[in-house]
């Protein structure tokens, strides 16, 4: 059976899903400027050539001139972290609710391991203030109109967030923003005291921060 994906509605995500590169705190490259700069690319881990470990240091390359050496391969994302505690690789790029959610990323935080040199999103993530987004280095750096839009291109799929919710098309738009305002409690309940201590005692934690959807720009009209 096919689909039109235009056609349904868009009613949100309990987790936006922008990413991050971040850096091993031992290696030279302090800073994304330090990285364009560098006579030596660091080597970033990746398990192949369809994920964000691979692509995001590919654009990064094209819109503002930062060059990596990704060394693909790896069976899965332990075995990349394991490689950068060992040296062979120093950065990764992953989405921001897995390196929020899981270990080794949580201890790495608590000790001052990794350093967060870029992020995607068009707003901040809460957690990383003082971290540049791609947009705001595009501007920096006078990257061109062509490249901007690869970079939406590339990049959109984080403002579906993790686990989307869509419904049929032809929804009432009033439907479909009651549905979306339920999102919040939604969220509610998986941050909520006894559900927080349940998901810790787990190697992963949820991460929840649902997108709003108003009247003047509902999703699905985009």
């Amino acid at each position: 059976m096919q689909f039109d994906w235009s056609k349904f509605a868009w009613i949100g995500s309990t987790t936006p899903a922008d990413s991050l590169l971040y850096m091993w705190a031992a290696a030279p490259y302090k800073t994304i400027q330090d990285v364009r700069a560098a006579a030596t690319p660091p080597k970033c881990g990746s398990t192949g050539t369809g994920n964000t470990g691979y692509f995001l240091p590919k654009l990064l390359e094209e819109t503002i001139g930062s060059k990596f050496t990704i060394v693909p391969g790896y069976q899965g994302g332990a075995e990349i972290e394991l490689a950068v505690e060992r040296g062979e690789v120093q950065c990764r790029a992953i989405s921001i609710p897995v390196y929020f959610g899981r270990e080794p990323f949580l201890t790495w935080q608590k000790k001052g391991l990794a350093r967060i040199l870029i992020q995607t999103g068009k707003k901040k993530d809460r957690r990383l203030s003082d971290v540049p987004t791609l947009y705001e280095l595009m501007d920096q750096y006078k990257t061109g109109a062509p490249l901007r839009r690869l970079a939406d291109v590339m990049l959109s799929a984080g403002s579906f967030g993790l686990w989307p919710a869509m419904t049929s098309p032809k929804t009432p738009d009033d439907h479909v923003k009651t549905h979306a305002s339920q999102l919040p409690a939604l969220a509610s309940f998986l941050i909520d005291q006894p559900c927080l201590q349940r998901s810790r005692a787990l190697p992963r934690r949820f991460e929840t921060e649902p997108p709003c959807v108003d009247e003047e720009n509902l999703p699905h009209r985009e």
